[in-house]
């Protein structure tokens, strides 16, 4: 009995510590609210909806200036892109026709054992590697090595292998490379038309062009018949897309792939994209054999069981793959691709038609200078209805299915993705701006300084619904009812005396039918005639605002008004009960009162009783209340 004594008096304390502790942080965070929040929404009585403009300004010329630099939509695509091209449920296959050929370290090392050398190959390996690939029906070889300098060990090898380059007649393309643009101007560069392969890119392309740097093999017919190998990576460092040729001037230097495809095809090389994304794969990959297994026409790293790949009329790039030999970048799928199965993969996407197909990089700038032009006029109209935010939300996910879809079955990727991530934050922005200048609008103490009844002794009620004429249907009355209430709030966030008590019940409620349309605005005044007159200049200037569009809802419904006036402070009650429920039966009033006037200009219903004292919206009498000797002192105004 005592340990549960002691038990239950602890876990009381605990309970009461816990209870004071979050008691106090709530005030103690409430005054760092209101520290940065009233601020706010002072500037937003200033701006009041031109922040919704200036904001599609400011996001537009943000556009265009990542355009011209550094575009971060780009490098926000592309992240969305390795995600989705990692995670799609279904892989394309990967293509028959293209077969890597490597140098890898079983290939080295058998020669190495047989005391014939380890790396690099001799020249005369190199030509029997081609002369194996030559009898066995190979379509176009590309190369995947650098032979710069003739061999001063294997002149014989030199020879036989640009023997076999001549023979070849353009099926055998070698490796070159582009050197930094400052040897540009050294005596060695080559003119651009005269580079190997070289192609106008325009009909009228000027001769010789620019000089180029390149580095190019030793022999004649292997200069004859290069191609660029170098791979450009995305600003991040991953490899997505394959440049297919170095424009210089007029011309067009061809990379190893595009120079490849266009021999294998048929196809002339101008007839290629610049570049060409790959439809990159984790699990499937392309077939792949040994060079030691060519070269020696039997099984040397592979298994005795396992068949080579068919190379009759199929397309063979050859490079290495063995480790230590630092030709690897990193891909969406594998962050050490070896750079020939690089180069296999956009010969490939050429050949098969297997490229991911991209829209211009442009759309994704204009898209979203259109969709934040549209989010800030739509904000700018008046904040638009919560059902928004689910529209939002069900969009993203649609174009999150239609990425993995079109990756996964059509080869095709929208790069939209990074321009609704842009609209998304200048979403954010309007809804943040947007709750601010509603917190002013319901009365948020964080927002505005708290009502003090010893100070506004006197309030105005104003219970206001739209009626559709009957003669609209269904779809056209909820229509007009959504557009009067956005109306509403745009009049309430310009800023106004008046407070809203809006969403008493809450949407989808089982009551929310029959109370959707209440809508209770509230004046605040030290007299009767300040609150009065501050409520018949607010409803005159709404009825304008209501109607002033070409669109006028005078022509579709009606605008129906109750008003009260209460005094919930008369100084004879000196706790707060009084004036609680002087306030809350003034409420009840209002939202009971049967009679209503249309909403107009002339608001005869607000007139006091000095002007007008027959006047009345609500015949409601005056309330006795439960407090010692006060009563609530309202007027059916």
């Amino acid at each position: 009995m005592a340990r549960r004594k002691r038990t239950r008096t602890l876990l009381t304390w605990l309970d009461a510590f816990l209870a004071s502790s979050a008691q106090a942080f709530i005030d103690f965070w409430t005054k760092v609210e209101r520290s940065y929040k009233r601020p706010f929404y002072v500037i937003a009585r200033r701006l009041r909806f031109a922040f919704y403009p200036l904001l599609a300004l400011g996001a537009i010329a943000w556009l265009a200036y990542d355009w011209a630099g550094p575009r971060s939509l780009d490098s926000a695509e592309n992240a969305v892109f390795d995600q989705v091209i990692k995670s799609r449920p279904i892989e394309p296959a990967a293509s028959r026709d293209v077969v890597v050929v490597e140098i890898d370290d079983c290939s080295i090392e058998y020669f190495k054992q047989r005391g014939e050398g380890g790396w690099p190959w001799s020249r005369q390996r190199h030509a029997d590697l081609l002369d194996a690939l030559d009898r066995a029906g190979i379509r176009a070889v590309g190369y995947d090595v650098m032979f710069e300098d003739p061999s001063p060990n294997d002149p014989d090898g030199d020879g036989t292998l640009e023997a076999m380059a001549a023979g070849g007649n353009g099926r055998f393309v070698f490796g070159a490379s582009r050197v930094h643009s400052d040897f540009d101007v050294s005596t060695g560069a080559t003119p651009a038309s005269q580079a190997p392969g070289a192609f106008p890119l325009l009909a009228d392309a000027q001769r010789p062009g620019p000089r180029v740097a390149l580095l190019l093999p030793y022999g004649d017919a292997m200069r004859q018949h290069a191609a660029l190998v170098d791979i450009t990576r995305s600003v991040d460092g991953v490899l997505r897309d394959m440049p297919l040729y170095e424009r210089a001037g007029d011309w067009g230097i061809p990379s190893l792939p595009l120079r490849v495809a266009a021999e294998a095809t048929g196809r002339p090389m101008a007839s290629f994209p610049a570049s060409v994304r790959i439809n990159w794969r984790s699990d499937s990959r392309l077939p792949y054999v040994s060079a030691a297994d060519l070269i020696e026409s039997k099984p040397i790293c592979r298994d005795a069981k396992e068949a080579l790949p068919t190379l009759k009329q199929a397309v063979a790039i050859v490079g290495y793959t063995a480790s230590g030999l630092n030709d690897a970048k990193p891909t969406p799928v594998d962050m050490a691709m070896p750079g020939v199965a690089i180069q296999a993969e956009a010969v490939a996407a050429l050949v098969d038609h297997s490229a991911i197909w991209m829209p211009p990089a442009s759309l994704k700038y204009v898209l979203a200078a259109i969709l934040v032009m549209l989010t800030a006029f739509a904000f700018f109209r008046g904040e638009p209805a919560t059902d928004i935010d689910s529209v939002f939300v069900a969009t993203n996910l649609l174009l999150l299915i239609l990425a993995y879809a079109g990756l996964t079955f059509f080869g095709a990727f929208f790069d939209i993705y990074a321009s609704i991530g842009f609209v998304s934050l200048c979403f954010g922005a309007c809804r943040t701006y947007a709750a601010i200048q509603r917190g002013g609008a319901v009365g948020n103490g964080d927002f505005i300084p708290e009502f003090d009844p010893a100070q506004d002794r006197w309030l105005v009620f104003a219970r206001l619904r739209f009626v559709p004429y009957p003669s609209l249907d269904d779809r056209a009355a909820n229509r007009r009812r959504r557009e009067y209430r956005r109306r509403l709030r745009r009049f309430l966030y310009m800023g106004t005396d008046a407070v809203m008590l809006e969403g008493v019940v809450e949407r989808k409620s089982w009551l929310h039918e029959t109370l959707d349309d209440l809508m209770v605005l509230v004046w605040k005044g030290p007299d009767r005639a300040t609150a009065l007159r501050r409520a018949r200049h607010d409803l005159a200037v709404l009825h304008v605002h209501l109607n002033e569009q070409d669109d006028r809802l005078d022509d579709d419904g009606m605008v129906k008004v109750c008003c009260v006036a209460a005094e919930v402070d008369d100084n004879l009650d000196e706790s707060d009960r009084g004036e609680r429920l002087r306030l809350r039966e003034a409420l009840g009033n209002v939202l009971d009162a049967p009679r209503e006037w249309p909403l107009s200009g002339e608001i005869p219903l607000l007139q006091t009783e000095e002007t007008d004292p027959g006047a009345a919206a609500c015949n409601t009498p005056s309330i006795a209340t439960k407090s010692d000797s006060a009563s609530v002192r309202t007027s059916a105004d």
